[in-house]
């Protein structure tokens, strides 16, 4: 593992690319945490993506500056994480699952007991594993409670349509890292393989 923590310029290029460039690195929250290996990527040209009307009161930091969380809830249940990244306001990447590396004790005390699969792989167990909440709403990347470190190297990368969205169904915004276990679903048998980061 790379001690290289991302800076706010990694998060300052075309969403995609940053989603793609995810795969691998370390989040962790208050020392709890694992490597990405599925994130989907939103901006504001993009009908699936909260700041495709605009500036709200709930994704106001979708349109504040990259580098910075974005925290919502979905169904009323499950928050989410975003990283606001992009080279235009509105922009953000989903982090949907993680190999669970850190703080494993604590993340299987707020799953209520679930096993290691079960701990992060999907945006809302992840949320709920690394304690993520509104409160972290807006709060730079670079500075606790969070931490984010590079990919230590490279790794094949899957693309995919993205999950659970009812617009902009077939675009290939979803990302993950090949035959991880992690993943919160499988890839289409048949999916478009991109090279990861350097």
């Amino acid at each position: 593992m790379t001690d290289a923590a991302l800076p706010p310029t990694f998060f300052a290029r075309p969403v995609d690319v940053v989603a793609r460039d995810l795969i691998g690195a370390v989040l962790t929250v208050d020392g709890t945490g694992g490597r990405i290996v599925e994130t989907e990527a939103y901006d504001a040209g993009d009908a699936a993506s909260h700041s495709f009307r605009g500036p709200t009161a709930r994704n106001a930091a979708m349109f504040g500056p990259v580098g910075h969380a974005y925290v919502y809830r979905i169904y009323g249940l499950h928050w989410c994480l975003n990283l606001v990244a992009g080279t235009e306001p509105g922009g953000a990447v989903l982090v949907r699952a993680l190999e669970p590396m850190l703080g494993r004790e604590r993340m299987r005390r707020r799953r209520g007991g679930s096993d290691d699969r079960g701990l992060c792989s999907g945006p809302g167990r992840l949320c709920q594993a690394l304690d993520v909440d509104r409160r972290l709403d807006g709060l730079a990347l670079d500075a606790a409670p969070f931490a984010l470190v590079a990919a230590p190297g490279r790794t094949r990368v899957l693309a995919g349509p993205r999950i659970g969205i009812t617009r902009a169904v077939d675009l290939p915004r979803r990302f993950g890292e090949a035959e991880s276990p992690w993943l919160s679903r499988p890839f289409p048998a048949i999916p478009r393989s991109i090279p990861g980061p350097l």
